[in-house]
């Protein structure tokens, strides 16, 4: 093949791809809007549309009804039977989802289980997905799949270099999982993901400049986003949240000497105040306002928190702060009064355009972000 060919060919699959993440991340569109995204012209988009549907890759349906001039323009939709696994293995149980392309959760099954080792997590997803192969999802593709791992990840081999809570260290889940699985495995830590997917699908799709914060049972991660692109680090690492300082307004809010603030804002404080035993977010959160105890808990953590959000605002100045898990639950208690208060705890200047959300994604945050992870090779090459 000559150089122009390959240039050629080469060309026409970045072209693919950028057809596909658009309808794939934004939603179906008419072919006359994905000309005007891409900037291509139409007979190229019409091409581009044809290869795609001919590869199962989207579906086109009805013509949109708002065009009222001109020729009808067919909508382009991602397949739902283009799936990605996302896989999140926590203390308490492992949770697995197929994400279709679009980025809705088609199947999920959370697997109750006490700290899941490596080969454990492995087995309970090979099985769950030899089921589903030959139940719910027979015919779909799947193109990979992702590994939501609440711990630092190293972005090099996806290598978990420290999971505290699991009791995971230097350990490979990647290799075993793509042996058992017969597909390509990312790995990456579970509240990157849970930002991922807030930014593409949920509550900060307007945004560019992200500040994300996920509690769960095994503490509190985050990530970060600036113009528009996750920020890793230099190792993969960055986002740790929950291991920095406490910032404390009031010394008799601290439970821990020289602790972290996953050690201070902490899910299993709350159940304990409010009395429950093993809640899921929406029990919990229904529980922190039915109590003294939840209710002087709850605002103890509240302070705390947003005290290290005005710190974070002041650093990174974001547009958009995402809260996921209990953290957003800690919020929803008096949503206007914890945002005033996080703007009360950083410059004006940089607190002036702030939004606070919760994460609009719910439990299924996680899920979306490490399935969207592994949709990445097939959005760079739809038909390799």
């Amino acid at each position: 093949m000559n150089d122009r060919a390959t240039t050629v060919e080469g060309v026409r699959r970045t072209n693919l791809g950028e057809v596909l993440r658009l309808v794939h991340h934004g939603g179906p569109r008419s072919r006359a809007v994905i000309t005007a995204e891409t900037g291509l012209n139409r007979s190229t988009v019409s091409d581009l549309v044809s290869r795609l549907a001919e590869a199962g890759l989207v579906r086109e349906h009805g013509p949109d009804p708002t065009r009222r001039v001109g020729r009808p323009s067919p909508i382009v939709a991602p397949s739902p039977d283009v799936v990605a696994l996302g896989v999140n293995p926590e203390i308490d149980a492992v949770e697995i989802g197929a994400v279709s392309l679009g980025g809705a959760i088609r199947l999920r099954e959370r697997i109750a289980v006490d700290r899941p080792g490596v080969d454990e997590v492995v087995e309970l997803v090979a099985r769950t997905v030899e089921v589903w192969r030959t139940g719910d999802l027979q015919g779909c593709r799947i193109v990979g799949a992702g590994v939501a791992v609440p711990g630092l990840v190293r972005t090099e081999d996806g290598v978990v270099r420290l999971a505290p809570h699991l009791q995971w260290r230097d350990v490979d889940i990647a290799g075993p999982l793509e042996r058992s699985l017969g597909m390509p495995v990312v790995v990456g830590n579970d509240a990157s993901f849970g930002a991922r997917a807030e930014r593409l699908f949920g509550a900060a799709r307007e945004h560019g400049d992200v500040v994300y914060l996920n509690g769960g049972a095994s503490g509190i991660g985050g990530g970060l986003i600036l113009h528009g692109r996750l920020i890793g680090g230099e190792g993969g690492y960055a986002g740790e949240w929950g291991q920095t300082t406490a910032s404390l307004t009031d010394a008799s809010d601290r439970r821990v000497d020289g602790g972290v603030l996953e050690d201070e804002v902490n899910r299993a404080r709350l159940v304990h105040a409010a009395g429950l035993v093993a809640p899921d977010d929406a029990q919990l959160a229904g529980a922190l306002s039915a109590s003294d105890d939840a209710i002087a808990e709850a605002g103890r953590q509240r302070r705390i928190l947003a005290a290290t959000l005005g710190n974070a605002v002041n650093v990174l100045n974001p547009s958009m702060i995402v809260l996921g898990g209990f953290l957003g639950s800690l919020r929803d208690v008096d949503r206007d009064a914890f945002d005033d208060e996080v703007r009360a705890r950083a410059l004006a200047a940089s607190a002036e355009n702030l939004e606070l959300a919760s994460a609009a994604l719910g439990a299924d945050r996680l899920l979306i972000g490490a399935a969207d992870a592994a949709m990445q090779r097939l959005l760079a090459d739809p038909l390799g």
